[in-house]
């Protein structure tokens, strides 16, 4: 039940929040090197039986061990990669904010526009008329 109760903290105990992560983090690696030992172990079993063959041990490494892992890896490395994201996102709109705030203090001299007190903008190419 505390699990529950800090997962739906929601930021208010983050010290708690970050220490569920790392114990969480490092039994997924726990599981991780756990069934990567089991499927060396079945791979040496296929590559030394009589009637096993070292390419079935690399298939049997590959399919039942790496191709595995690797996709639980990447999913369940998806909350964190969002994570990231949304943060980055969050850095580049306040730097936004910040700047836009400055470019609002600032003396219209010194903005680098064009006049812009209200007055017409004079042409910059004279009009084309006909020869009388």
């Amino acid at each position: 039940m505390r699990v529950l109760s800090i997962l739906h903290s929601h930021g208010t105990d983050n010290a708690a929040l970050s220490s569920y992560r790392l114990k969480l983090l490092v039994f997924i690696h726990l599981v991780v090197i756990g069934w990567l030992y089991v499927v060396v172990m079945m791979a040496v079993a296929e590559a030394t039986n009589t009637t096993g063959t070292v390419l079935g041990a690399i298939f049997t490494f590959l399919l039942y061990g790496l191709a595995p892992v690797a996709l639980v890896v990447y999913l369940m490395g998806t909350p964190g990669r969002r994570r990231a994201i949304k943060e980055r996102e969050a850095q580049a709109q306040e730097a936004a904010r910040r700047a836009a705030a400055e470019a609002a203090t600032k003396k219209p001299e010194d903005s680098g526009l064009p006049d812009q007190r209200g007055e017409a903008p004079a042409d910059a190419v004279p009009p084309v008329r006909k020869e009388p």
